[in-house]
């Protein structure tokens, strides 16, 4: 693993951020969502190619649970549709299943699927339909070790081969570090491309990934030997994954996983990288943005500091505007916080968009036709229930 990325730009973006807030663009009042009723976990977003949003999630009845899917259409959810119900699947409020449309009827599925009798002995399996998701192919299971071993948190991107994922791989555990790793699966269901990505990555972080003018590249929270847990890129290049780069050095020393991963997005030459820390017991949430693609990133802008939970979410609205979500806590509980950030690093106002019962969430954040959408899970009784709001967005 190599060190610190350079970082030009840095005393530009330091005094614009240090200017004070200026709202890039107007936000407006949330407005409640209609989403199906019932017991869910964890909602994920994805973008289809066209630019339109994508959520799947895992809907649980009685003892069976369910993973569907719902595109958004004029403002609001269209009825969904089920991908598996999949009697082996392994449920889990961090770990969360995905839906990416490769092209026209062609979609690909991810979820998590029991290996063995025990609680985190799980395989990536991932289904292609190639009618819209009216059918889907046999599970497969991404990688080749078959160990009974902890497999997840996975990130999935188009390819011209397919469908590229890199996931978390504890094929080595528990004698060595869990792992990063990455394959391609073909239309035609072949394993290819398998590659280590790092050797000791933290163990239950989400990864991320985003499509540049300069080809894919991913984002995760590492590992090192003195327990530093900091924020790391890979870029794919040349046929391969390259060794991580740590992004920023927050420094945070923590002896286990804070379970709370970064986010990217990438726009041609547009990247940035949203993540959250809290080193030296200080946390905080940060974006750094690239404008060449992702070969070099200008130092970080602050979003939020104080009482925060992190679990953000990244979203970009337009070539000079992105927005970041993220859990905050004030006197009144917990709160789903949002705020825009330009890429010159001028800060919006912070926006409370709802309060939220319970901390532990993972908030999806999207842009479309006008409208910044969120979704998380929330407590409603004894399970958790299905939430969203979308934001209106004012640009000039």
């Amino acid at each position: 693993m190599r060190s610190l990325t350079t970082l030009p730009g840095v005393a530009l973006l330091a005094f614009l951020a240090a200017c004070g807030p200026a709202e890039p663009v107007a936000l407006g009042a949330p407005l409640t969502l209609d989403v199906p009723a019932g017991a869910v976990t964890g909602p994920r977003l994805s973008m289809r190619p066209d630019g339109g949003l994508v959520l799947s999630w895992m809907a649980t009845a009685g003892d069976a649970t369910s993973l569907r899917f719902a595109t958004i259409e004029h403002g609001e959810l269209t009825d969904s549709r089920e991908v598996t119900s999949d009697p082996a699947m392994f449920v889990n409020w961090a770990d969360l299943p995905s839906l990416l449309q490769i092209e026209d009827d062609h979609w690909v599925a991810h979820w998590l699927r029991y290996s063995a009798a025990k609680t985190y002995s799980y395989d990536v399996v991932v289904a292609q339909s190639f009618d819209d998701g009216r059918s889907w192919s046999e599970p497969l299971a991404v990688h080749t070790d078959g160990t009974p071993t902890e497999h997840g948190f996975v990130s999935m991107h188009r390819d011209e081969d397919g469908t590229a994922l890199l996931w978390l791989d504890g094929r080595n555990t528990p004698d060595a570090p869990m792992t990063l790793r990455a394959a391609v699966v073909t239309p035609s269901g072949e394993r290819v491309r398998e590659q280590l990505v790092d050797a000791s990555v933290c163990d239950c972080c989400q990864t991320d990934t985003a499509v540049s003018s300069r080809g894919p590249i991913a984002v995760y929270r590492d590992r090192t030997e003195d327990e530093i847990r900091d924020i790391y890129i890979s870029r794919y290049t040349d046929g391969a994954w390259e060794s991580g780069t740590r992004l920023y050095a927050d420094n945070w020393n923590i002896a286990g996983c804070p379970v709370n991963g970064p986010s990217i997005v990438a726009n041609e030459d547009l990247v940035a990288v949203a993540w959250f820390s809290a080193a030296n017991d200080a946390p905080v949430v940060r974006v750094a943005v690239s404008s060449d693609g992702g070969a070099n990133f200008a130092a970080p802008v602050t979003v939020s500091t104080g009482r925060l939970a992190g679990y953000v979410g990244l979203a970009t609205i337009d070539d000079e505007t992105l927005a970041v979500s993220w859990v905050g806590r004030d006197q009144n509980g917990n709160t789903l916080q949002l705020r825009t950030v330009s890429v010159d690093g001028r800060l919006g106002e912070i926006h409370s968009v709802a309060d939220i019962a319970q901390v532990r969430v993972f908030p999806q954040l999207g842009f479309q036709d006008g409208y910044l959408y969120l979704f998380w899970t929330d407590k409603a009784g004894d399970f958790s229930e299905l939430a969203g709001r979308k934001i209106p967005v004012e640009t000039s």
